[in-house]
């Protein structure tokens, strides 16, 4: 169970996907998206993170995602952001392919030039009444911030309660041709996510957990019980 690089056993032919959960960004000094309370950031997540919540008072989810987007400038990549930034120059996103559950910007950061952030983006807003306008934006968001192109009200770009995932298509062709599967600080137990070990392992894929609660045990080939800014550095994944 523990982390042996003989049994890893990565070729030129190998194939790695790459989840990572809430714990990296944690490791930055983000906090993570809701407490036992079912707070986050001491509002209800109903009221902030569902379309029902946008829907009742757009004005306080707005400004929430507006006070996270502007946290942002206080926190930098961590190593375990840089290390796979490096990991995937090394190997090319072909061969390497990262998901995020994170909604920061701190893989793209680190220098990741391929970050398929599977719950959306904090610099990003898209249109309500069309899906695919969707615009990079760092600013300050209000009522009148209007779609550029159908002048429709804007709504941050994440995936909220009640909403399916981004490019599950994707990552799910992803999982079914990797050769090695990687999830980093994150349980994987809420669905989708939680499925991914299971559709790796059944294409025969190594699974490794980095996380240091130990989550990950009975359906992980590798487990690695230490904060990932600390594991990642020091592995020889390929």
């Amino acid at each position: 169970m523990n982390w042996n690089e003989q049994e890893w056993h990565w070729t030129n032919e190998s194939r790695m996907v790459i989840l990572t959960g809430a714990g990296v960004s944690a490791e930055s000094g983000i906090a993570t998206f809701r407490d036992s309370g079912g707070l986050w950031e001491n509002h209800r997540v109903q009221d902030v993170a569902t379309p029902e919540g946008f829907i009742q008072d757009p004005n306080l989810v707005i400004e929430f995602y507006n006070q996270r987007r502007a946290e942002l400038a206080g926190v930098n990549p961590n190593p375990a952001h840089l290390s796979l930034a490096a990991l995937q120059k090394k190997l090319g996103e072909e061969r390497c392919f990262l998901i995020t559950q994170n909604i920061d910007d701190l893989h793209q950061r680190a220098g990741s030039s391929q970050v398929l952030a599977m719950h959306g983006e904090l610099k990003k807003i898209r249109c309500l009444n069309n899906k695919n306008h969707v615009i990079d934006f760092e600013g300050k968001q209000t009522r009148d911030t209007l779609c550029p192109e159908c002048s429709s009200l804007m709504r941050p770009h994440i995936v909220w309660f009640g909403e399916t995932p981004f490019e599950m298509d994707l990552i799910f062709e992803r999982l079914r041709n990797c050769t090695h599967f990687i999830y980093i600080g994150t349980s994987s137990v809420v669905y989708p996510a939680a499925g991914f070990r299971d559709i790796a392992r059944s294409s025969g894929a190594k699974i490794l957990c980095i996380n240091p609660d130990g989550s990950g045990v009975p359906s992980s080939d590798f487990l690695i019980v230490e904060k990932a800014g600390e594991a990642l550095p020091a592995l020889k994944l390929a």
